[in-house]
């Protein structure tokens, strides 16, 4: 029997973060879901696509091959045969995302590898929708939140650390106006899955979300 885990959660609840070091600790795949959109959202911004213009979209993404591959134990995103990795968490590519992974033709040619890897592998996937819509079937589902001002906090702290000039406010801002644009998307809006056992980090430390999310795994397992 292959376990998959799926992780749900606002832009800036650490999901990535956390499904990473929960991968490692149980011997898990982890799926980055998060960087097939944006490394599709890096094509759209290279190639000039218009985000607001779907029939762009949908003529762009049948150029697009993306492909996960791990060197030294580190995922690396390869897209149309070039190593993006570097260029995921730019605050353009993040913008890009978040306006273009509401297009079927987006989310459907990723959907499908994912659910592929979730059939034969112990994987853990992070994203807006994969208890709800990737994965319906996962064994287990949290949904992993916390405050506005929370994430804020961490991201403007994050970059400040990497010598970056920022605003709070308008980091605070942006995370709320994304939060908004995946909540009420057409397709796959962000949402609490039903059976979904939510998580709210705002104020746990990363090992205390890694301790809680095994301990809920766990007793999935136990009464298997």
């Amino acid at each position: 029997m292959a376990y998959s885990i799926a992780i749900d959660g606002p832009a800036g609840a650490g999901k990535s973060t956390i499904a990473k070091l929960l991968a490692e600790k149980l011997g898990y795949i982890y799926v980055d879901t998060g960087a097939m959109y944006r490394a599709m959202a890096v094509y759209f911004s290279q190639n000039h696509v218009n985000p607001e213009d779907e029939r762009e979209i949908n003529a762009a993404v049948i150029n697009v091959d993306i492909t996960i591959e791990y060197m030294d134990g580190a995922q690396q995103v390869i897209l149309n045969g070039d190593n993006v990795t570097k260029l995921l968490r730019t605050e353009e590519t993040g913008k890009m995302a978040s306006k273009t992974s509401k297009y079927g033709a987006v989310r459907s040619k990723l959907v499908d590898l994912q659910r592929k890897l979730a059939k034969t592998t112990d994987v853990i996937m992070d994203g807006r929708d994969i208890g709800t819509t990737v994965l319906p079937d996962a064994f287990a589902k949290i949904y992993l939140t916390a405050s506005s001002d929370a994430r804020a906090q961490r991201r403007y702290d994050e970059l400040v650390a990497k010598g970056q000039e920022c605003d709070y406010q308008v980091i605070k801002e942006d995370i709320e106006s994304r939060d908004y644009e995946d909540m009420h998307r057409e397709i796959s809006p962000l949402k609490q899955a039903e059976d979904a056992v939510l998580v709210d980090t705002s104020d746990m430390n990363i090992e205390q979300v890694v301790s809680a999310i095994e301990k809920i795994i766990e007793e999935k397992k136990a009464v298997l």
